[in-house]
């Protein structure tokens, strides 16, 4: 008969997905205090920013899922008037307008999307026909367009991706039909141009156009691919060491603590140190898609499956960044770049994943 998992049974399923996620806080401390020229500031506030969303993956991981899939649309309807908050009032850095200051803390609504659209999307979907037929899956690009929108206007453009990418996933996994998949290409192709023409900034096309020839602009777009790609092939096959990143200490290496961490990484560490890394990372991609592929309802299975790939994309976007494969769009590294939104947002993910995992039932016959 069914029955639940004890406290002790779902720590012990807990224990790989945590102890993955233990191990990329570590070294984010431990190349932030390198990144960082040995700065102890900046490794307090990432602690403090880890320990707090330690915390809150922890708490969302006892939750049931059936809790999460009843909070879910005021999750995403919060998400929706935050970010209309954000366009009348919120704070402008660096020519964006991303920020909720609240004068204690300093937030960016948008990450919570990433988390809100595959919610909605797997929510959606959950008490329905699967695949979904074409009213269905228009309902859904509904759900994902609107935040999307509204985050691009920012601008916000990486982050405005990712959360398209997130509720795609979740459409994707439901069964999307495949007539509906070459429309949707058919149709971004045909939208390229205008979209490149009235609604690109030119910081933007000049990132794109810099993709391709970095050295035509070495020294204003192309410069953070350049000084990036130098850091991560002068680390050889073992690395200069921990702590001898010549980019990052000569400040040639813009941004290296957040967007750039993994150049720094690469540089100390080498292509056997990489190697290690995107283990860890893929350990964490295929833990997920394994919680998807046991979970025992549509909406737990949508929305592990879609929270594991979101998590992918991260990481492949954000080194495809460094080391010159995709144009810089602004997407962290996971769990290591400093920051207090993202960090947040990505180990709440994994205590959803938890959740999903630890409360299933099993059968003993």
């Amino acid at each position: 008969m069914p029955q639940q998992l004890s406290p002790y049974q779902r720590w012990h399923l807990d224990k790989p997905l945590l102890t993955g996620v233990l191990i990329l806080s570590g070294v984010s401390l431990l190349i932030l205090y390198s990144a960082d020229a040995q700065g102890l500031r900046i490794i307090l506030a990432q602690a403090a920013r880890l320990a707090v969303g330690l915390l809150i993956m922890v708490a969302i991981a006892q939750l049931r899922p059936e809790t999460l899939a009843r909070w879910t649309p005021y999750i995403y309807l919060t998400g929706l008037a935050l970010l209309a908050v954000v366009l009348i009032v919120g704070a402008i850095t660096k020519g964006a307008q991303r920020w909720l200051d609240l004068y204690i803390i300093r937030f960016q609504p948008s990450e919570l999307m990433k988390l809100g659209v595959p919610l909605m999307v797997a929510w959606y979907f959950s008490d329905r026909n699967l695949p979904p037929g074409l009213r269905h899956t228009l309902v859904a690009a509904g759900i994902i367009l609107l935040p999307v929108l509204l985050v691009a206007i920012q601008p916000d453009l990486g982050t405005a991706l990712m959360i398209m990418a997130a509720g795609a996933a979740a459409i994707f996994l439901a069964g999307m039909r495949w007539y509906m998949i070459l429309g949707v290409l058919a149709t971004v192709a045909a939208a390229a141009p205008l979209v490149w023409t009235y609604f690109m900034h030119d910081y933007q096309r000049r990132r794109v156009l810099t993709l391709f020839d970095p050295e035509s602009d070495p020294l204003g777009t192309g410069y953070h691919t350049i000084q990036s790609m130098i850091a991560v092939g002068s680390g050889g096959f073992f690395g200069k060491g921990w702590n001898n990143s010549s980019q990052a200490f000569l400040e040639f290496l813009p941004e290296s603590s957040t967007d750039f961490v993994f150049a720094v990484y690469a540089e100390e560490f080498g292509l056997l140190g990489t190697l290690v890394l995107v283990s860890v990372y893929l350990f964490l991609f295929g833990r997920g898609m394994l919680i998807a592929t046991y979970a025992q309802d549509t909406y737990s299975r949508l929305l592990a499956g879609s929270l594991s790939l979101t998590f992918f994309l991260y990481f492949f976007v954000n080194i495809g960044m460094v080391t010159g494969i995709l144009p810089v769009v602004g997407v962290p590294l996971p769990v290591i770049s400093y920051g207090g939104s993202s960090i947040v947002t990505i180990l709440a993910g994994f205590g959803i994943l938890m959740s999903i995992h630890t409360h299933r039932r099993i059968v003993q016959f």
